[in-house]
């Protein structure tokens, strides 16, 4: 049962926060509705704008964490495709040609990239998401090279490239497999970066429009009238928390627990 609890913590941490911003908004209220500024009307109250803090709640975690799985999936799929290609290839040009334009982004600041991203695109949802997604290639593509590089060489999949199986079959059916481990071991860890930097980015008012209902945005828009109304800074804030401190709990366990299967005997 000791050994039960801390999961079933995470868990519960990662669902309550993932739950609302799936189905939130299509229970939600009418969080437009104006009414008197910081007060104690509906539930939670209403924030600086008067709107009913529940129903911004209910309606702000599609965009805090929808733009962040969004980010995440493109990530993987551009980066991981790459890391394959560069891992798998026999050309040592090509290897360098996909490696090394990526390595002139990793030392560049991910909010300075993803600031300019957004203020030059205004804002928009999308173009935040792509920012995200552009500054987790690189490192998605590196990890996935490197996990995949020993799997790409060996004997069984010059086996399999003298049966003639076609590239998709040698990469995903094989080589895939032997990149499951650290990429499931990542995922935890990306997922929670790409939260930190697309709250990052609205909480500093370079992202979304102030008025959005936004999680980040709500807890930077509201703050002033924290001491007014606290449920207009702390509802949304421990969403965020609870959602980023559970993924992390989370995938920590998933590295140990790959780490145990690494070292255990066959």
């Amino acid at each position: 049962m000791r050994a039960r609890i801390p999961l079933a913590i995470s868990v519960v941490l990662v669902v309550v926060p993932l739950f609302i911003a799936l189905f939130g908004p299509l229970i939600s209220v009418d969080s437009n509705k104006a009414g008197l500024p910081y007060s104690a009307d509906g539930v939670l109250g209403t924030d600086g704008l008067g709107r009913d803090v529940l129903g911004l709640l209910l309606v702000g975690g599609r965009t805090a964490l929808g733009m962040a799985f969004g980010a995440v999936l493109i990530a993987y799929a551009v980066g991981g495709l790459i890391g394959l290609v560069a891992a798998s290839t026999r050309h040592r040009w090509l290897d360098e040609v996909l490696i090394r334009p990526l390595d002139v982004l990793l030392p560049l600041p991910s909010l300075l990239v993803i600031s300019v991203v957004a203020v030059g695109w205004q804002a928009s949802a999308p173009a935040i998401t792509l920012a995200v997604a552009m500054v987790n290639v690189p490192t998605v593509a590196r990890l996935v090279r490197a996990a995949a590089l020993d799997a790409a060489s060996s004997p069984v999949v010059e086996a399999l490239r003298m049966q003639r199986e076609s590239w998709a079959t040698i990469q995903l059916g094989y080589v895939g497999r032997a990149v499951i481990g650290p990429v499931a071991a990542d995922i935890g860890t990306r997922i929670t970066l790409a939260v930190f930097l697309v709250a990052s980015v609205n909480f500093l008012g370079l992202g979304l429009s102030p008025t959005a209902s936004d999680w980040a945005v709500s807890v930077s828009r509201n703050r002033e009238g924290l001491l007014l109304q606290p449920w207009s800074v702390l509802a949304p804030a421990i969403l965020l928390v609870s959602f980023t401190l559970g993924f992390n709990l989370l995938a920590d366990r998933l590295v140990h627990h790959t780490r145990r299967l690494a070292v255990s005997p066959v």
